[in-house]
């Protein structure tokens, strides 16, 4: 009975502090500033951006191509693509395009091993590409709903079946995944977005939570939670005054100094935070009504 006790003791030390030193890391991850933080070198690594034809994929690009990577960048606007390779060209940087439909799983799966005959492994990978409708439910026709989950959903299941081997075999490499808060708190009028936004945070958060099982920290995560971005794919929504619109280079500046600083999360305003603790111990009721109609305002 004692030596039970005593594990058990033990048991709660143990984790106590690894709470305690949880939460002292966390703090000094967000309060000091960023240019302190390590930060790794992706000179001459191999970055496969998906959505890489315009908004944030494009601007990720470019900073990437500035910091010294290899670029492979994936989207089915193939002109808009090869734009974006010109503009990265310029820098110097080694580029490579692929026109692929992120919702066509053959499709991925021809591309990425194409990718690896040219370039090996990939070192990053970066699940950009999304749509979204911004209806209200019973407004959402069925076949764009499974359009939606395709790109949204089934395209990070597949990139990480193409890309996750060559990081595990190596210990190596990062996964980057833009989601959104509508991920974290589901938004009124973007039912069919805030599903695919919630699966992808839970995917990488349970693909995350598995290469730890397995022994593999060398691998990265980061999931990235802005609030609306101004870009093309929101323009048709009504979105409140109130609500946080993000500059497009905001928002790629930070994705890639998360990447760098091998950042889990990253939620964009800073304010957003709150968020991520509020939902846990505020009452249901409380918490609903501080984000009701936040978000999208019915049309």
């Amino acid at each position: 009975m004692s030596s039970e006790v005593g594990g058990s003791v033990g048991f709660f030390f143990q984790t106590l502090w690894f709470v305690l030193y949880s939460i002292v890391v966390a703090v000094a991850r967000n309060v000091l500033p960023v240019n302190l933080l390590p930060k790794k070198d992706v000179s001459g690594r191999v970055v496969l951006i998906t959505g890489a034809g315009n908004g944030i994929g494009r601007l990720l690009a470019q900073r990437f191509a500035v910091l010294g990577a290899k670029l492979v960048l994936w989207d089915v606007n193939e002109k808009g693509n090869k734009e974006t390779a010109d503009m990265c060209k310029s820098t110097g940087a080694e580029v490579a395009t692929w026109t692929v439909d992120i919702s066509d799983r053959e499709a991925i799966y021809v591309a990425a091993k194409e990718v690896k005959e040219k370039f090996g492994d990939i070192d990053v990978l970066v699940n950009n590409a999304g749509i979204l409708y911004g209806k209200l439910f019973l407004d959402t026709a069925d076949d764009a709903m499974s359009k939606l989950i395709d790109i949204n959903v089934k395209g990070h299941f597949w990139t990480l079946k193409s890309f996750l081997p060559g990081m595990i075999q190596r210990n190596e490499g990062h996964v980057v995944s833009l989601c959104s808060l509508a991920g974290f708190v589901g938004a009124a009028g973007l039912v069919d977005y805030s599903t695919s936004k919630f699966a992808a945070i839970g995917l990488m958060e349970a693909i995350s939570n598995e290469l730890a099982v397995i022994g593999k920290t060398g691998i990265k995560t980061t999931i990235v939670c802005p609030t609306f971005v101004q870009t093309q794919m929101i323009k048709s929504l009504n979105l409140p005054q109130r609500l946080d619109k993000l500059h497009p280079d905001y928002v790629a500046d930070k994705v890639v100094e998360a990447t760098l600083t091998n950042q889990r999360w990253l939620m964009m305003p800073k304010k957003m935070y709150w968020l991520y603790y509020a939902k846990g111990f505020l009452p249901t009721n409380v918490f609903n009504s501080i984000v009701l109609h936040k978000f999208v305002e019915p049309q």
